[in-house]
């Protein structure tokens, strides 16, 4: 399969580079990690160790059979209108945050694909990234039920040697993923601790609130998302990936733009009913945002 990841930092490039083992893969991203690439090939480390070289680049190609997107939230929108110039088949967005299954949708003429990644990643150096964690991709089509193209996608990822499954609930996944993301975050880039630190008190009270929170908000929508449900969910990952920084969390340290509007800040948003702790987590997010460069 010929497979553009648009969006080569830390978690496209672990999965563009598990994917090049088998398929043929550009990598769309920045300099200078893309030159890197191009010149030396991509280096992974870690969980498994192995260089490939697929193709590195700054602009999207004229044609792939798939374009896996993995930019952050804020940057869909120009990708969607960048990708409607190439001729695809199916695009898979495995991305944080909800609608941008949406927006791709809205440009592209080819099915879309929503998708969840537990696997771990950490961008090392140009060229280089580490495997921080083996976990799962899970894909399938956007609106829920069965899916050709979600079946030929998970195929190629299998044969690749990545955890796949494909499923028919999708809607309710996504829910899940929000919620975990909702709860852990935040709190953690707002706090500057690991994510184990929220199996203690008071962070994890912060935590469970927001992911009750946000399954309240899913019921709204008419998503089957139980407070225990996704209250497990958040302890789990927090259990799994005790030593690990939450991306919001990387994302502050380096100084960057969050996804805070796609996560804390889309269940407020979404809410027909006061999230008091959504709300406080992206107000304090944004107004830091608002005043990172001063």
């Amino acid at each position: 399969m010929d497979i553009v990841v648009v969006g080569a930092g830390s978690l496209g490039s672990l999965v563009g580079g598990l994917l090049a083992r088998e398929h043929d893969v550009t990598l769309v991203g920045r300099e200078p990690h893309v030159g890197s690439v191009s010149e030396n090939g991509l280096s992974v480390v870690g969980t498994e160790e192995f260089r490939v070289r697929p193709g590195a680049q700054t602009t999207i190609p004229q044609r792939a059979d798939l374009a896996l997107v993995t930019v952050k939230a804020y940057d869909t929108a120009a990708v969607a209108t960048d990708l409607a110039d190439c001729t695809l088949d199916a695009c898979l967005s495995l991305q944080n945050g909800m609608g941008n299954e949406e927006r791709l949708a809205a440009e592209l003429d080819c099915p879309v694909l929503a998708g969840t990644c537990s696997y771990g990643a950490r961008l090392r150096e140009p060229g280089t990234v580490a495997f921080t964690g083996r976990g799962e991709i899970v894909l399938g089509d956007r609106n829920g039920g069965r899916s050709a193209v979600a079946d030929e996608v998970g195929a190629a990822f299998r044969a690749a040697g990545i955890e796949t499954t494909v499923a028919v609930d999708m809607p309710t996944r996504l829910w899940e993923k929000l919620a975990v993301n909702a709860g852990i975050n935040a709190v953690t880039a707002l706090a500057r601790v690991a994510n184990g630190a929220l199996a203690d008190s008071p962070a994890d009270a912060i935590a469970v609130d927001a992911a009750r929170e946000t399954a309240a908000v899913a019921r709204e929508q008419g998503i089957d998302l139980s407070d225990e449900r996704a209250v497990s969910l958040v302890e789990r990952v927090v259990g799994d990936t005790a030593a690990n920084h939450s991306s919001m969390y990387q994302d502050i340290s380096d100084g960057r733009q969050t996804e805070i509007a796609a996560i804390n800040g889309y269940v407020a948003d979404t809410a027909t009913r006061s999230v008091p702790v959504n709300e406080t987590l992206a107000g304090l997010v944004r107004t830091w945002e608002r005043h990172r460069e001063q």
